[in-house]
């Protein structure tokens, strides 16, 4: 019994597999025409494309918002907390005409421009992501805060209260509306 040989088989195979090929191809139709696009499609995909791009464009500018928010009104009270205190102390040292009255007069000026710098430097820092409304509030605060500074400045024994209570009452106005505007 002889055995096939292999070079032989593989020769037979490969010219089988020519001749199906040749037929099949043969026997196919060639469509005639232009290739286009489905405008419709395109269009569709086009709108689905750009809204997704929207949509995260969208997302990023309000995480920098929130963040900006986050960033400035987490530190607001504790920061607007110190000038409050040393102007508080500035206050009673005034109505009891105590020796370091100075002392505390300067504490309190130094206190609330340092707030008033925090603030406005949060603000700054934020730029365009920080919601206007609010970047209004807390400007509002910085320039009450200053104008209370320098109303604290120029307060001697003798001075009238006046204009330093009014000054007082706007920093407490503008802080609390910066607080109750702030979330959480």
């Amino acid at each position: 019994m002889q055995g096939l040989d292999p070079r032989r088989f593989g020769l037979m195979c490969a010219a089988a597999a020519l001749l199906t090929g040749a037929t099949v191809a043969g026997c196919a139709t060639q469509i005639q025409g232009v290739a286009t696009p489905n405008a419709a499609e395109a269009s569709a995909y086009r709108n689905a494309a750009s809204s997704s791009s929207a949509a995260a464009t969208s997302s990023q500018i309000a995480a920098a918002r929130d963040q900006a928010v986050t960033d400035n009104c987490n530190p607001f009270a504790g920061t607007t907390a110190v000038g409050v205190s040393k102007y508080n102390e500035f206050v009673d040292a005034h109505d009891s005409n105590a020796p370091d009255y100075d002392a505390k007069r300067d504490a309190a000026v130094t206190a609330l421009d340092d707030a008033a710098n925090q603030v406005e430097g949060g603000v700054n820092a934020a730029g365009t992501n920080l919601p206007e409304d609010l970047k209004a509030k807390l400007l509002e605060y910085v320039k009450a805060a200053r104008d209370l500074s320098q109303a604290t400045r120029a307060m001697t024994y003798t001075s009238p209260v006046g204009p330093l209570n009014d000054a007082s009452r706007r920093v407490n106005d503008a802080r609390n509306v910066v607080r109750d505007t702030c979330p959480g």
